[in-house]
């Protein structure tokens, strides 16, 4: 109760209260600064591995923008059980790049979403069982499969460094210029994310992406020719893309969604805390469950309009440290502002010229945190001898299908599918063996 008073006593507005039009205005401007990269980057990778045209990536851009408005409302805002009532902001996930891109390859953009929309029912059902899915996957079982997803994302980064798919059919993969594009960009986030300036430290992604996409002009590797038009507006259609369903990429994004549900728990408790609210106790558990439940929910109407999963953003967390500033009323303006810039198809067209490099640079680093992340939750648990042996076993098969694919040859096209990718090979492995061997006991 003394961390929780402490935590109020810090905060300039608390969860209830109404901040003036004004500072609510460039608070939520801040928390859009610091999430805006995130939510567009897996629309723009996830097009790119599935060499979709500008007009087809600008749109899944602005669906993207769109459905984290909608999610982050619903998230603050709690419509009945759905949502966890505090200032948490959600938007497309990483996590789910990886297995996303093998659904697409293997049946298109409506394997995806089908996988999107039936795979979110995994974290509904979590939100219901949580004290029981938290004894299923434990830290340890988590950090191994984010550190998982994070390693398998930076082989998606390097391949954007070196110019992306296309860049590898032409020829001109890893040239000398993509390179040095990728490095200056990676040269610029580092830059700015030392500086003692909070603000700049806070935008080193967006300044790093905005350099190199100058530079990218400069040099002519930018044809704004290539889109039609700028105008209009993007109204959601559903279903654009058609739905099928894929069994194993369904389990693939189901597998995720499971670790997610867990990582959103951590999250709400970390935004509960910072809040100045209980973490424990009943209405800390309704709180918990109606976040993740709200995760899942809100996932399941991103894909009925052509968008990815959503989860909650840990990077608010900071930022409500930041600025003082908990009042949930402030995700209705970071709501408004994702929806606006969502309508107008100029902002996901101009952010689908961005030249793989540069987007590889930026991406490289951001996919490097999430493997350190979970290595992060892993070394908070106690490392003892079964917890190593789980480690080891998981992160063995899983990164086994990422290097050698060709060990599941000899299988049928089912089991191929289903195992192809290391995230949910060794999410399943890990579940398993913590089973089996009870990392928790001696």
């Amino acid at each position: 109760m003394e961390n929780e008073n402490k935590s109020a006593n810090e905060l300039i507005y608390q969860l209830e209260d109404r901040p003036p039009f004004i500072e609510s205005f460039f608070a939520a401007i801040q928390h859009l600064l610091a999430i805006f990269v995130a939510i567009i980057t897996p629309p723009l990778i996830i097009a790119g591995a599935l060499k979709l045209d500008h007009e087809t990536t600008g749109y899944l851009i602005s669906m993207a923008l769109m459905a984290s408005g909608v999610s982050t409302f619903i998230q603050c805002k709690k419509v009945g059980p759905i949502g966890s009532g505090l200032l948490c902001i959600q938007g497309t996930s990483f996590s789910f790049i990886s297995p996303i891109i093998g659904a697409g390859i293997n049946g298109g953009l409506s394997a995806i979403f089908g996988a999107v929309i039936v795979g979110s029912s995994v974290e509904m059902l979590v939100s219901r069982i949580l004290k029981y899915a938290r004894r299923v996957v434990t830290p340890t079982v988590a950090g191994i499969v984010v550190t998982l997803i994070g390693l398998s994302l930076i082989k998606v980064g390097v391949i954007s460094c070196g110019g992306g798919f296309n860049a590898m059919s032409d020829g001109s993969f890893a040239s000398i210029e993509n390179l040095l594009l990728s490095a200056l960009v990676i040269a610029t986030i580092i830059f700015f994310n030392l500086c003692k300036n909070k603000y700049l430290r806070m935008s080193s992604i967006v300044i790093g992406l905005a350099v190199g996409f100058v530079v990218a002009i400069l040099i002519g590797r930018v044809d704004f020719n290539q889109i039609s038009s700028y105008g209009g507006i993007n109204f959601p259609h559903p279903f654009k893309y058609g739905m099928s369903f894929d069994p194993a990429a369904i389990i693939g994004l189901g597998v995720v969604y499971l670790i997610t549900a867990i990582e959103a728990y951590g999250d709400i408790t970390a935004n509960s805390m910072i809040s100045g609210k209980e973490i424990e106790g009943p209405e800390f558990n309704k709180r918990a469950s109606g976040g993740i439940l709200a995760d899942g929910f809100n996932s399941m109407l991103a894909g009925f309009f052509n968008s990815f999963p959503n989860s909650v953003f840990a990077q608010n967390n900071g930022m409500i440290q930041l600025t003082g500033v908990a009042s949930r009323y402030v995700g209705y303006f970071i709501a408004a502002f994702l929806v606006i810039l969502g309508i107008f198809p100029a902002v996901g067209l101009v952010f689908s010229l961005i030249p793989n490099p540069v987007l590889g640079g930026a991406t490289l680093l951001m996919f490097g945190t999430v493997a350190a992340s979970g290595i992060k939750i892993i070394a908070s648990q106690e490392m003892n001898r079964k917890t190593i042996l789980i480690m080891a076993i998981s992160f063995s098969c899983g990164l086994a299908v990422e290097f050698v694919p060709d060990i599941l040859k000899n299988f049928n096209d089912s089991v191929r599918s289903l195992f192809s990718s290391g995230i949910t090979t060794g999410g399943i492995v890990a579940i398993l063996a913590n089973l089996i061997i009870k990392s928790d006991k001696k």
